[in-house]
C-alpha cells in the first residue's frame, strides 16, 4: 500500500528531463541518489560539451562482426570439420546458433522496452531483475570481458610469435622473417606492448575506437573475399604440413604424412569429408571428442553482446541493438556455413586435421590471411577492453559497491569513463600473466554463456510477470524461446568444463548475498515483486474458504493499533502468536474525507512500513478513514484481507488508565550512537524522527484505542460496543492488558537467581470466572485458548516455556476424575501442559453470598431460577451449554467487587514464579447496552496487576482429534 506513484509515472520520470525531483509524501527526494537516472541526467546537463553518438553499423554491426569472426574465421573452421566431419559441423553451429539467437531475441526485447543506457547487458538485467542479480552478473559480464581482451591479445602473440619468432628449442629458422626472441617473458613483452595500444585507443574514445574497427572491419572483409575466391581461383597443390603436425614425440606411435593435398571442387574429397573422423588434437595431443570441438568452435560465437555493450554510445540503443545484433548473427551464420561446405569440398581430411593455417597456403597471396588473423585479433581486444570499461563505469554509477567503485565514475568532456578504461586494462594486464590461450579459454565462455543466460531469465521474468509496462516493440519472442536459451546456455557451461561451470555460479551466487546485504534500496524496480504479485494473486484465487477445514486452522489476526509509540510490546508479542498466519496492523483516522483537501492517510503509509521494517515483523498494513472508531473497526473487518486470508481474530489494547510510555523512542535511542558520544552543541531537536507519528498523551487523559493525537477519545461504551461488534461477525476477540512496558529478551531470558525463576512459564485459566457455577473446559472458547497457548509455545522463541494449566475445582467435586479427564484431552490434543488443580471454594462462597442477599431482595426471580435448574436438560439445552458458559451472566450486577478481587488474588497466588503471560477467559459482552460499563469495570477488576494478561473469546472451532 505504501506505493502509490503510478508506474506511468515513474516510468516517465525517468526518461522525461524535468526540473524538479519526484518526492515522496515525506518531502525526501526518491532518485537522488547517485544511482538513480535522475541524478544522472542532472549531473550531465551542465556539462558544455555532449559526447556524439554512434550509428548502427559503426556502433553496433561492425564490433559483434569482428567479435564473432576473431580467429575462428581464420584458424579453426579446418579444425572444425576435420574433426567432426561437414554434417556434424553444420549441426554444431546450429546448435550454437539456435542458443545465441535466442538470447538475441531477448536482447532485442528488452532493448526495445524503454531507454537503455550505458552497461549493455548489465543495464538490462539490472533493470528488470534487481540490483543483486544485476550487480552480480555485471561484475562477472565485466570480467569476461576483462578475460576476453587478454584472451585476444595472447592469441594475437602467438600468432606474431609463430610468424615472426625465433623457434625456441634453436632449431634453425625456416625464413628470414623470423627475427622475434621468444619465451614466457618476451611473449609477455609483446602482450603488454599489444595492450598498450588497445588502451591509447580506448583511452581516446568510442569515436576513434569505431574508425580504427571500421579500417579493421574492411581488412577482415577483404581477407575474407580472397579466400573465398582462392577456392576457385587457386589450382590444386600439395601443402607442406607443420613439422608439429607429423611429429612424434616418442616414437612409438604412427607415423603421419608430411604433406596433404589441396584438391579443388571434387565429389570424391566432398564424400570423405562428410561424416567424422575424431583424432588426437596434434597441438595439444588430446583426443578430441564432439564436445571438446564443440566447446573450441563455440568460442566464435560468443561476441554477440559486443554491441549492446556500446549502449551508452548509441545515437538509439532501441533502434540499432536489435537490427545491427540481428544483421551481425545472420553474416556470420551464412558465412561459417560456406567456409564449411568449401573447405569439405576442396581438401583432403588429413589437410584439415594436421594443419589449421591451411588457409594461408591455399590463398592467392598467403600474408592475406596473416593480416586477417592480426586484424581480427586485435579488434576483439579493443572490443572486449571497451565493453569492460563502460560495464564497470555504468556499475560505479549505480553505487552498487559504495566507495570501492567510486573512481570509476570519472569521465573526460567527451563522455569517456576514462579510469574505468585503466582499471580495465590494469586487470587484463594482471591476466596475461598466464601466458597461454587455452589457459583462459574456457572461463571467458562460460563467463559470457551465463551473462547469455541470464538476459534470457530476465526476459522470461518480465514475460511471465505481465507486467502492463513490459510492452517491446521487438515481439519476435516468446518465453519457450527464452527458456530454450536458458537450458542451452546451461548444457553449454557444464558441457565444456563442468568445474568452471559449477565454481563461476557459486561465485556469482556469493556476489548476490554480498549485494543484498550491502547495496542500498534502488528506485529500479524490482521484477522479484511483479512475479510474487503474479503467483499470489493466483493462488489467492484457489485459496477457496468453502475449502477450509478445522485441522489447518491458523490465527489471522488483525491488531488495532492507536499509537505505536506505546505497542511495542503487544506489537511483537502477537507477531509470535500468528503461527505464520496473516498479521495486519490496523488504525482508524478521525475524520471526514469529505471535509478534507487529500486523504491524509497516503503520508502515513512510509513510517508504518519502517515500523514494520524496524521491528522485523512479518506484518501487512491496514489504514481507514472514519467518523468514530466504532466504524472503522467495522470497515477493517469486513475489508482487510482478500479470499481466504483475512482476519478470524480481532486484538485489542485494554480500556484502563495505564500510563503509556514511547517505547519506539527508548529503541531507536538504543539503537543509535551512544548519548555520551552525541555533539552537545547538535540540537537533538533538529534531528529527523524516524517515524511520524503523534506524541502520546499526557496522564489525563484515558489510555484507549481512541489517542489519535486530535484529541478525540474513545469512550468505555463505545469500547465494549466494539466487542460485541467483532463477535457478531464471527471474529475471535483478544483484549491484552499489561504489555506497554513487555519487553520480549527480557521476558525470554529472566534472571535465574533462585532455583526455578529462571525458567518461563505460559499460564493459562480456560474456564469463565464470571460464571462459577459453570466449569466447563471444553466449550469452544476454552479449546480456543488451548491452542493459542500452544501455538505460542510452538513458536522456536518460546519452546521453551512451560504451559501450566489450571483447574478451578470445588470441595466434594472429583478433583481427580475432572484432571484425568483434562489430561486425557490435551493427550488427544498433542499439548504438553502442567495440570494444576486450584480449590476455589472460598471465592464460590463469596459469590453465592451476594447471590443470597440478592434472593431475598427478588424472591420470585430466585425461585424461578432454582426451579429451572433442577429441571432435566433436553438434547438442545445439553448443546446450548457451550453458549451458556462462555456467556456474561444475567446476574452479572450481582458479581461483587469482593468475588472479583478474591479470584483475581487466587490468580495472584498460583503465580509463583510469576508467568511471562497469562491467558484468561473472555465472556461475551451483555446483550443489554447499558451494562457494558459494569461490564468493562468487572474485566478491569478481575485483571488487575496481574501483569501481561490476554482475555481471549473464542467463536470458532480449532481443534480436532482427527488426523
Amino acid at each position: 500500500m505504501a506505493e502509490r506513484t503510478p508506474l506511468l509515472h515513474y516510468r516517465l520520470s525517468t526518461s522525461v528531463n524535468e526540473s524538479e525531483p519526484r518526492c515522496s509524501p515525506a518531502g525526501q527526494a526518491l532518485d537522488q541518489h547517485p544511482g538513480s537516472p535522475r541524478q544522472r541526467s542532472v549531473q550531465q546537463q551542465p556539462q558544455p560539451q555532449r559526447p556524439k553518438k554512434l550509428s548502427t553499423f559503426f556502433g553496433v554491426v561492425i564490433p559483434t562482426l569482428l567479435s564473432m569472426f576473431s580467429v575462428v574465421v581464420f584458424l579453426r573452421i579446418g579444425f572444425v570439420v576435420g574433426q567432426s566431419g561437414l554434417y556434424q559441423a553444420i549441426a554444431m553451429f546450429l546448435v550454437a546458433y539456435l542458443i545465441i539467437s535466442m538470447t538475441v531475441l531477448s536482447v532485442c526485447a528488452i532493448s526495445t522496452n524503454g531507454a537503455l543506457d550505458a552497461g549493455g547487458a548489465y543495464y538490462m538485467i539490472s533493470r528488470a531483475l534487481g540490483p543483486e542479480f544485476g550487480g552480480s552478473i555485471g561484475i562477472m559480464f565485466f570480467l569476461a570481458n576483462v578475460c576476453g581482451c587478454a584472451l585476444f591479445v595472447l592469441g594475437l602473440v602467438e600468432a606474431v610469435v609463430d610468424t615472426f619468432g625465433v623457434p625456441p628449442d634453436g632449431t634453425p629458422a625456416i625464413s628470414h622473417s623470423q627475427v622475434l626472441p621468444s619465451g614466457y617473458w618476451w611473449s609477455l613483452l609483446y602482450a603488454t606492448v599489444i595492450g598498450l595500444l588497445c588502451l591509447l585507443v580506448c583511452l581516446v574514445g568510442a569515436h576513434i575506437y569505431a574508425k580504427t574497427t571500421f579500417i579493421i572491419f574492411l581488412v577482415v572483409i577483404f581477407v575474407l573475399l580472397t579466400i573465398f575466391i582462392s577456392f576457385f581461383a587457386v589450382k590444386p597443390r600439395v601443402v607442406s604440413l607443420p613439422s608439429a603436425a607429423n611429429s612424434n614425440s616418442n616414437g612409438t606411435g604412427p607415423v603421419f604424412p608430411t604433406t596433404a593435398n589441396f584438391t579443388g571442387f571434387k565429389l570424391d574429397t566432398l564424400l570423405g569429408n562428410l561424416k567424422a573422423d575424431y583424432t588426437v588434437d596434434y597441438t595439444t595431443g588430446t583426443m578430441m571428442t564432439f564436445a571438446t570441438v564443440f566447446a573450441v568452435m563455440f568460442n566464435g560465437c560468443t561476441g554477440i553482446m559486443a554491441g549492446s555493450n556500446m549502449s551508452g554510445d548509441l545515437k538509439n540503443p532501441s533502434y540499432s541493438i536489435p537490427r545491427g545484433t540481428i544483421t551481425a548473427v545472420i553474416f556470420t551464420f551464412i558465412t561459417y556455413n560456406l567456409l564449411c561446405v568449401l573447405v569439405a569440398c576442396s581438401c583432403d581430411r588429413v589437410l584439415l586435421q594436421r594443419d589449421y593455417s591451411f588457409l594461408r597456403d591455399i590463398n592467392v597471396w598467403n600474408p592475406f590471411v596473416t593480416i586477417g588473423v592480426y586484424s581480427s585479433t586485435l579488434s576483439a581486444a579493443m572490443s572486449n577492453l571497451i565493453g569492460a570499461s563502460r560495464i564497470l563505469y555504468a556499475l560505479a554509477r549505480d553505487d552498487l559497491f559504495g566507495k570501492v567503485l567510486s573512481p570509476a565514475k570519472k569521465t573526460s568532456r567527451s563522455g569517456n569513463p576514462w579510469v574505468s578504461v585503466l582499471i580495465s586494462w590494469f586487470l587484463m594486464q594482471l591476466v596475461l600473466f598466464s601466458g597461454k590461450l587455452n589457459t583462459i579459454a574456457s572461463i571467458v565462455t562460460i563467463f559470457f554463456l551465463l551473462v547469455y543466460a541470464a538476459v534470457d531469465l530476465a526476459c522470461l521474468a518480465l514475460e511471465w510477470a505481465s507486467a502492463p509496462n513490459f510492452r517491446p516493440t521487438f515481439r519476435y519472442f516468446t518465453w519457450h524461446t527464452c527458456i530454450l536459451g536458458i537450458v542451452g546456455c546451461a548444457i553449454m557451461m557444464f558441457l565444456i568444463n563442468a568445474i568452471y561451470a559449477s565454481a563461476s555460479i557459486a561465485f556469482m551466487l556469493l556476489l548476490l548475498l554480498l549485494i543484498h546485504y550491502l547495496s542500498p534500496t534502488s528506485s529500479w524496480g524490482y521484477i522479484s515483486q511483479a512475479l510474487i504479485f503474479h503467483q499470489v494473486r493466483k493462488y489467492l484465487l484457489m485459496l477457496d474458504v468453502r475449502k477450509d477445514h478445522v485441522k489447518f486452522w491458523r490465527p489471522q489476526v488483525l491488531l488495532m493499533v492507536s499509537n505505536p509509540r506505546s505497542s511495542v510490546g503487544l506489537i511483537t508479542f502477537i507477531n509470535d502468536i500468528k503461527k505464520s498466519g496473516l498479521y495486519v496492523l490496523a488504525h482508524v483516522q478521525l475524520g471526514d474525507l469529505h471535509k478534507l483537501p487529500s486523504d491524509p492517510l497516503q503520508s502515513q503509509y512510509d513510517s508504518w512500513l519502517s515500523l514494520v521494517d524496524h521491528l522485523n515483523i512479518k506484518a501487512f498494513v491496514n489504514l481507514t478513514l472514519a467518523d468514530s472508531v466504532r466504524h472503522g473497526v467495522q470497515h477493517l473487518l469486513f475489508i482487510s484481507g482478500l479470499g481466504g486470508m483475512r482476519p478470524n481474530t480481532l486484538v485489542l489494547g485494554f480500556y484502563d488508565d495505564c500510563l503509556p510510555r514511547d517505547k519506539l523512542t527508548d529503541q531507536s535511542l538504543s539503537t543509535s550512537q551512544p548519548t555520551d558520544t552525541l555533539d552537545p552543541s547538535q540540537d537533538i531537536e533538529q534531528q529527523p524522527p524516524l517515524f511520524h507519528f503523534s506524541p502520546l498523551r499526557g496522564s489525563s487523559d484515558r489510555q484507549d484505542y481512541g489517542e489519535f493525537g486530535d484529541g478525540k477519545v474513545l469512550g468505555a461504551q463505545e469500547y465494549v460496543a466494539i466487542i460485541a461488534d467483532a463477535m457478531k461477525m464471527l471474529k475471535n476477540v483478544v483484549l491484552a492488558r499489561y504489555f506497554n512496558n513487555f519487553d520480549r529478551a527480557q521476558v525470554l531470558s529472566p534472571p535465574s537467581t533462585s532455583p526455578g525463576m529462571g525458567a518461563v512459564y505460559v499460564d493459562v485459566w480456560p474456564v469463565n470466572l464470571f460464571r462459577p457455577d459453570s466449569s466447563s473446559y471444553v466449550d469452544t472458547c476454552s479449546l480456543f485458548l488451548l491452542q493459542l497457548a500452544c501455538i505460542l509455545n510452538m513458536v522456536r522463541a518460546w519452546r521453551k516455556a512451560t504451559l501450566r494449566l489450571f483447574l478451578c475445582v470445588e470441595e466434594g467435586r472429583s478433583v481427580r476424575g475432572s484432571q484425568e479427564k483434562l489430561g486425557q484431552l490435551l493427550k488427544e490434543l498433542r499439548i504438553k501442559a502442567q495440570v494444576y488443580p486450584v480449590p476455589w471454594d472460598q471465592q464460590v462462597a463469596l459469590h453465592w453470598q451476594r447471590q443470597g442477599e440478592w434472593s431475598k431482595k427478588h424472591p420470585s426471580q430466585s425461585l424461578n431460577a432454582t426451579e429451572e435448574k433442577r429441571k432435566p436438560k433436553t438434547d438442545e439445552e445439553e448443546e446450548s451449554e457451550d453458549d451458556y458458559a462462555n456467556s456474561f451472566p444475567s446476574n452479572a450486577t450481582r458479581l461483587s467487587d469482593d468475588y472479583l478481587s478474591a479470584v483475581n488474588k487466587l490468580i495472584l497466588d498460583q503465580a509463583l514464579p510469576p508467568p511471562a503471560v497469562r491467558f484468561l477467559y473472555l465472556p461475551r459482552p451483555p446483550a443489554d447496552t447499558r451494562r457494558y460499563a459494569s461490564y468493562l469495570s468487572q474485566l478491569e477488576l478481575l485483571t488487575e496487576d496481574l501483569g501481561p494478561t490476554l482475555l481471549i473469546h473464542g467463536v470458532t472451532p480449532v481443534i480436532t482429534t482427527d488426523l
